[in-house]
């Protein structure tokens, strides 16, 4: 299956209170009122799009190491995910996805990064749980989500249902602001300019990872 169809298939599980995740349906309409909001808001037709210039940044990995997206896209095209955290199953769905693809970016000369708000701790277990070849990086604060138009603040209700949930973000993500990245792909070429962006608003909804190789295949013929 691919990987939206895999995300549909749990959606529809988790959604119906099917065993292990027996979610109420209360719970379920909080977080559709949240998504909609988000997606009336348009913040998602604020974010980069392609042909923007992307901003560079250097972030840490899992071991502290700094990692920069100049030196990654000196090397070839760089493609970039952003995603909200190892608590998050979609997320999950789409690292492995990610790294089934893996070879084929390569193949291209492109590096694969992931980005999410959580802590070192906690990005390493999404490397150890979703069986990763490629780094994650932690964005304290959201700050480079926000420099790519990705942060966006929770609202008061949703922040009341995660804390009910236990889903507590301010320990995920060593942050006090209960704010994440609205899920984010994009090809950087070697000159910086994106090539390809996706955003979307709704969390359960993620781009094929084939989609991308049309603008790698772009980027691989052209030098910086």
């Amino acid at each position: 299956m691919s990987l939206q169809e895999n995300l549909d298939a749990f959606k529809a599980d988790f959604e119906a209170g099917r065993p292990p995740y027996s979610v109420p349906h209360a719970v379920i309409e909080v977080m559709h009122r949240a998504t909609a909001e988000l997606v009336a808001s348009g913040a998602a037709e604020k974010a980069l799009k392609a042909g923007d210039k992307a901003p560079s940044f250097t972030l840490n990995d899992p071991d502290g190491n700094p990692v920069s997206s100049a030196e990654l896209l000196a090397k070839g095209p760089l493609v970039v995910s952003f995603y909200r955290g190892v608590w998050c199953p979609y997320c999950n769905m789409e690292l492995q996805a990610l790294e089934a693809a893996l070879p084929s970016f390569r193949a291209l000369g492109a590096s694969l990064i992931a980005i999410s708000p959580q802590t070192a701790v906690n990005s390493r277990k999404s490397v150890r749980q979703n069986d990763l070849d490629f780094p994650i990086l932690s964005d304290t604060h959201n700050d480079v989500a926000a420099r790519f138009g990705l942060r966006f603040a929770l609202p008061d209700y949703l922040v009341e249902l995660y804390k009910n949930l236990k889903n507590d973000l301010p320990g995920f993500n060593g942050d006090e602001s209960w704010t994440l990245p609205m899920p984010g792909r994009f090809v950087i070429g070697r000159d910086g300019v994106i090539l390809y962006a996706e955003v979307n608003p709704d969390y359960t909804r993620r781009p094929e990872p084939e989609d991308m190789l049309p603008a790698l295949r772009k980027a691989s013929t052209v030098t910086a």
